[in-house]
């Protein structure tokens, strides 16, 4: 195997894993102010995280664009 794709695929692999992590503590952070406050129960808040968290992976790209911006000079 290519070295370059060894290590393309390893940052990759490196970034998901962080991005999984970093989800679930975001999530169990706001459902612990939710039922803390009672504002939600918990399955109420468990299941309004989770569509939340699917709707925002699908439709939210802004960031992303904002970080990467001028990160690779592309030819367009």
């Amino acid at each position: 195997m290519d070295a370059d794709l060894v290590a393309r695929v390893a940052i990759v692999v490196v970034a998901l894993t962080f991005d999984f992590t970093n989800g679930f503590h975001d999530a169990a952070n706001a459902i612990a102010t939710s039922v803390s406050t009672r504002a939600l129960t918990p399955r109420a808040a468990l299941a309004l995280a989770a569509v939340m968290n699917l709707v925002g992976a699908f439709l939210g790209t802004g960031v992303a664009k904002t970080v990467g911006a001028d990160i690779i000079a592309t030819s367009a």
